[in-house]
């Protein structure tokens, strides 16, 4: 597989104006090493469990129940990706999940994903987002890690053609997502996380 350095040099250029937070690994498993030191250093998401202590309805508070520790959601890994990651989390103490997100939708902390492709003139990675745990695990949660391969980075939108077409002919949900959620329609102040994670981390790897 091919690298452009040019466009690596001007994707974490151009990814970096938008705040995404862009930083090299040799492998995947740095990655998953990269998140288990980024979620210990976070507060843990407290939108489920603020208001916990209130006297509650018995499905609110079945609610709170399923956020008791900090959460990674990584639903598109394969078996063996998600044991390694696993493995990390559990010495850590943090709940790893793949699938039911839909009971975790205000407390999951990091969303990690490996994307498709990355696009370096607006700094954009395209994800190929068919699985609804996917979409929640990007949307959802405060900060979302993403593992992007070099030789998947292009130079334009246009060189991704084949592949979006690929993508449309089976009725695919493709995202792109260029840095993190933010939005100015609240009397035009910025805000971040409004729409989506708090954070992007995007981590280039290393093609072997």
């Amino acid at each position: 597989m091919t690298v452009n350095s040019e466009n690596v040099k001007l994707f974490t250029e151009k990814a970096g104006l938008v705040s995404a937070i862009v930083s090299e690994v040799s492998s995947l498993d740095e990655a998953f090493q990269y998140t288990i030191d980024l979620c210990g250093k976070k507060e843990a998401c407290k939108l489920l469990v603020s208001g916990c202590e209130e006297g509650l309805s018995a499905k609110a508070g079945a609610l709170c129940e399923t956020k008791t520790g900090k959460t990674i959601a990584a639903p598109a890994l394969n078996k063996k990706q998600f044991s390694s990651l696993g493995k990390l989390c559990s010495e850590n103490g943090f709940d790893l999940l793949k699938d039911g997100l839909r009971k975790y939708l205000g407390g999951i902390d990091i969303g990690f994903t490996v994307v498709d492709h990355g696009i370096a003139e607006t700094g954009t990675l395209v994800l190929k987002s068919r699985s609804e745990e996917l979409r929640i695990a990007t949307m959802i949660s405060e900060v979302h890690v993403a593992v992007l391969p070099k030789s998947k980075i292009v130079g334009t939108s246009y060189e991704l053609e084949s592949f979006l077409e690929e993508c449309m002919r089976a009725a695919d949900y493709t995202a792109f997502i260029t840095g993190a959620s933010r939005t100015a329609d609240i009397e035009r102040v910025l805000a971040i996380g409004v729409h989506g994670p708090l954070e992007l981390h995007i981590l280039l790897l290393e093609d072997k």
